[in-house]
This record gives C-alpha cells, structure tokens and sequence, in this order.
C-alpha cells in the first residue's frame, strides 16, 4: 500500500473527508496500525479542547483516550448548560476564548457547518467530531480502517450502506470516500430516507458505482460489507414522520444466512432495534470492532495534526 512517508497533515484542519486525499487517508490509516498496539507520549506537552455541544459517547470518549494516551491534557465540555453558553456567550467567543486554552479543538454540534465556522475562526487546528446531518470524518477513517483490517483491503469492494440515508452523516462521509477506493455503493433505505441528492451527484461526478433499492434481499448476496444506520428520531421535526420509518430493516442471526458468509456488519452505534443481539456474538459482527479501533485512529489523527508522527 501507498502512502506518505512525510506527514501531510501538520496543522491542518479535518473538518470534511473532502479535505482529505487518497495519499492522506492512506497515511493516517498507516500510522493508526502503528499506533494500536502501543502508546508512545507524543504529546506530553499538548492540551486537546473537547468541545461537544450534541450528546456523544463514543466519539468523545475514544478521543479522550486517544489523547491521555499520548499523553495529552484533556479540556472541555459535553453539556453546554454548564458553560457561558447558557449565559448567551456566543459561538464565536466560545472558540476565540478556547484556542488561548488549547492546542488543537474536537467539536461535535447539532448545526451544519458549525466545524468549519470553528476552523475559520481558530488559530489552532479544528478536527470535526460531526456537524448536524453534514460530516463526520473522523468517523469515515476508523470506517475504512475497520473495513481494511477485516476485509484486508479496501479496493474493490462492494459495500451496502442501509436505513437512515438522508439524516446519516457517517454514511455521507463514508460513501465519498469510498469513491476513491473503487468501491461499489448500494443505498438501502426506506421511502424518505434515501440518500440526499446533492452526495448522488457528487458520487456521479467522480464516476463512483451505486445503485439504490428498499429491497434489501434483492441484494444481500453481492454485499461484502453491510453498514447498518439507525433511524435518527432527534433529526425529525415531526414524531408521526418518524414512526412510519422506525423499524424498517432489522438484522438477525437468520437473515444473514440470505447474505454472504463473510459478510462484514457495520454501524457507527448507537443501535436500536436495527441489529438485533444475536448478531453480537458471530462472525460478522463488525460494530463492536470499529468502537474499539476508534482510539487508535484517532491517536494517529491528533499525533498527526500536531505534528507528532
């Protein structure tokens, strides 16, 4: 595999995957291999600002990790009525006030192009934790590694992404950047929530193969990934539009007898009743994976930004 042997990403801002090259993601995905099985100080000197103004578990916590495990200092927040936020600050004083404070800033925010507003307004880098229904880069590349680690490629592949297409970030995300990878994308979702136009002609205009269904049985035996989404209720305005949806696919133990036999199941989690828990225990079971290869994907994202690898 090719990659950069200098790292391309000091200092830079990852606030979409399209700011990422085939040659960077390649870089980052080596040095997260490099960086799972120890924990070498790299940043004993830096203090890494985590901001999330949206609830998050994983994402937070495996950045949390990433960074002591370096380490990094950790600063921030993850319920905003504690900050001067509630208060009225503004957004931009919040970030004017935090780049004093730290040396790279993590933020997750319910409202789309928060991270880049974030990204112009800071003198230090931003790293997007997610923006709304928007992005969530960091998300695509522990995506990708999981699917090389277990697939042992990423070339070539032909990956399912199903349930929620419209309001799914990590599958915007993922499904761009496995354009650069040769991929064949099938978009499985139900009436409503099919993939947003604009990522189908963005995914056109670099000639990318997909093809979409509601059936998922008609395509099960072509799948080498299957990535399950779950049905997002906070993004719907109306609860009545919402339960006409929940509950429109549901994986099992029996129905990945339909699929091929190593089919990889995948899902940026939390789930619901999208994958049911029989699944957990076999082989295909790929989401409990992808949590854990989290803190070393993003170790190699913040040794990266700043500079460190």
């Amino acid at each position: 595999m090719f990659f950069a042997k200098k790292n391309p990403l000091k200092g830079r801002d990852i606030i979409s995957i399209h700011d990422l090259s085939k040659e960077d993601i390649l870089y980052l995905l080596h040095q997260a291999a490099d960086l799972a099985t120890y924990n070498p100080r790299l940043l004993p000197d830096k203090i890494i600002a985590s901001l999330f103004f949206e609830p998050s578990t994983r994402t937070r916590l495996s950045f949390d990790a990433a960074a002591k495990r370096l380490g990094a200092q950790v600063i921030g927040f993850d319920n905003i009525e504690t900050t001067s936020l509630k208060k009225g600050e503004s957004f931009k004083d919040t970030i004017k006030m935090i780049e004093q404070y730290a040396d790279v800033i993590v933020i997750r925010h319910p409202k789309e192009g928060s991270a880049q507003l974030a990204a112009d307004l800071s003198h230090v880098p931003v790293i997007n934790a997610g923006d709304g229904s928007n992005q969530h880069p960091t998300q695509t590349l522990v995506d990708l590694y999981t699917i090389k680690k277990e697939k042992g490629k990423l070339e070539g592949l032909t990956v399912g992404f199903l349930g929620d297409l419209k309001f799914g970030r990590t599958v915007h995300s993922l499904a761009s950047a496995l354009g650069l990878f040769n991929a064949n994308i099938v978009f499985i979702a139900p009436k409503g929530l099919e993939m947003p136009e604009e990522y189908l002609k963005e995914l056109q205009s670099k000639s990318v193969n997909f093809s979409q269904t509601s059936d998922l049985q008609s395509v099960a035996q072509t799948l080498d990934v299957l990535y399950v989404t779950r049905i997002q209720e906070e993004r719907f305005k109306n609860k009545k539009d919402y339960k006409k949806v929940a509950g429109s696919y549901t994986i099992s133990k029996e129905l990945l007898a339909n699929f091929k036999q190593d089919v990889l199941v995948m899902h940026p989690l939390p789930r619901l009743e999208e994958i049911n828990q029989d699944v957990d225990d076999t082989p295909n079971q790929g989401y409990f994976k992808q949590a854990g290869n989290a803190v070393a994907v993003r170790k190699a994202i913040l040794a990266s930004v700043l500079g460190r690898v």
